[in-house]
């Protein structure tokens, strides 16, 4: 999402022209090229810097491209540099006009190469930075003016009032809560699972456009794709770029999905309570409510790097949340280790001390955190080893046996011996079930190819 705030653009004319007349001995010599290498940076190089996004975030300045959906977080003498080099400044006079603010000395030269590693460069003097072709997006047709009301003020109160009134329809209506039993609304067991696949895969689908058409709404191009959270698949909208957007665009995306959710069941109470009780149209609604809701919960597994995960990291001003749990828990893994290790080899207290007092704490990932983020992380690598456990567990002890339960009986259901019905009952329990299985494991091995090849090479 995009309404970027960020620095001005415009340097000063006087900079400008002071620069101008500082460099206009020796311009030609701006880059020297080697015969097969990229153009070497001198300090009377200039750069062309492509159109890039700019937001303050606390003591940073969020920097990125939205074509490549690239962004990195930048100290403010970095933002300051960005802004000076696109201002037409060469890199010496980016390198005295950052002296004369800070008084400190900055490598501008190595820092136009690290931005033209991330792609922000277009040119360096006369010579064009090769560019990587641009990520594909979800319905690259669909552009922002299309769907700018997606982030209208007026959505969230909309939400919020159907959500009460089905709220007070339940309150004098709590017949119309769902349980278990709603999902068995017909007495033919295929066609419930059947049913229930195809209005669970279309409540998903629209879960995730909510995500796309709120990002698109604020430029970010997003791309859906299938994926693996641990033992579930789970269909995932990358909206990268979004962290360029203001709070609340930023959230609104996040939390589009669940407000579609929660849209869908509100609508659906209010519907039930106008439909008689125990026809097949009040079955089927009840049915489709408790699908809605179903998903609600798994956003709460935040170690899954759920929507509310991404609310979470926000809020916490975290930029890796997830991926800086992981590295707590695993050195703190390590600590443990080294510590049993050290006591079992019966070791002098003065070695076991030694073994995990301050030399490791160089070692702790965290560290070099700000003091706000190490608190997130180091409470939220605790809810990551938890729930990762517990969920591995569940998987172990009820849903893997419990499948494989399914799968066997199915496969002794086919067969002449068992009729029409008892043959359709089989194939659609293998169909949907072990689809579902199979697709888990293309989408795990698919998604694990980039980063075996990123490790080979």
């Amino acid at each position: 999402m995009t309404d970027t705030a960020g620095p001005a653009a415009d340097a000063s004319e006087a900079d400008t022209t002071a620069d101008t007349e500082a460099d206009a001995v020796g311009a030609d010599a701006a880059v020297s090229t080697a015969a097969d290498g990229p153009p070497r940076i001198t300090p009377t190089t200039r750069v062309l810097l492509h159109d890039l996004a700019v937001r303050r975030d606390r003591d940073e300045w969020i920097v990125g491209r939205m074509t490549t959906r690239t962004f990195v977080a930048l100290p403010a003498a970095g933002a300051r540099a960005v802004e000076l080099l696109g201002a037409g400044l060469s890199v010496g006079r980016t390198e005295e006009s950052l002296r004369a603010e800070t008084g400190e000395e900055f490598d501008i030269a190595d820092f136009v190469g690290d931005l033209a590693a991330l792609g922000f460069v277009a040119r360096i003097d006369d010579h064009a930075v090769p560019d990587a072709e641009p990520p594909r997006a979800s319905l690259p047709w669909l552009r922002p003016r299309h769907v700018r009301l997606a982030l209208h003020p007026v959505i969230p109160l909309l939400v919020g009032a159907l959500l009460a009134a089905a709220a007070v329809v339940l309150v004098r209506r709590p017949d119309l809560l769902p349980g278990y039993r709603d999902l068995l609304w017909s007495r033919h067991g295929s066609v419930v699972l059947l049913s229930g696949a195809a209005a669970g895969w279309t409540l998903l689908l629209a879960h995730e456009l909510a995500h796309l058409v709120t990002a698109r709404a604020a430029g970010v191009p997003g791309k859906m794709r299938l994926g693996t959270r641990l033992q579930f698949l789970v269909m995932q909208t990358d909206i990268s770029g979004i962290e360029l957007a203001p709070r609340r665009h930023r959230l609104t995306a996040y939390l589009a999905g669940i407000a579609l959710n929660l849209s869908v069941a509100s609508s659906l109470v209010l519907v039930l309570a106008l439909t008689e009780t125990g026809t097949t149209a009040h079955r089927l609604l009840a049915a489709a409510l408790l699908l809605a809701l179903l998903p609600l919960p798994f956003q709460c597994m935040v170690f899954t790097r759920t929507d509310l995960y991404f609310v979470l990291q926000d809020l916490t001003g975290c930029r890796d949340l997830y991926g800086d749990g992981l590295a707590y828990a695993r050195y703190r893994a390590r600590r443990s280790v080294r510590s049993v290790r050290s006591v079992s080899s019966m070791r002098t207290v003065r070695t076991v001390r030694r073994g995990v007092g301050a030399g490791d704490r160089d070692d702790d990932p965290s560290a070099r955190l700000p003091a706000h983020e190490r608190r997130a992380v180091r409470l939220y690598s605790v809810v990551l080893v938890v729930g990762t456990a517990a969920c591995l567990t569940f998987m172990a002890a009820v849903t893997l046996p419990v499948d494989v339960a399914l799968l066997v009986r199915a496969v002794r259901g086919l067969g002449p011996g068992h009729g029409l019905a008892g043959n359709a009952d089989a194939v659609t329990v293998l169909v949907v079930l072990g689809g579902v299985n199979v697709l888990w494991l293309v989408t795990w091995w698919r998604n694990r190819r980039p980063r075996r090849s990123a490790s080979a090479t």
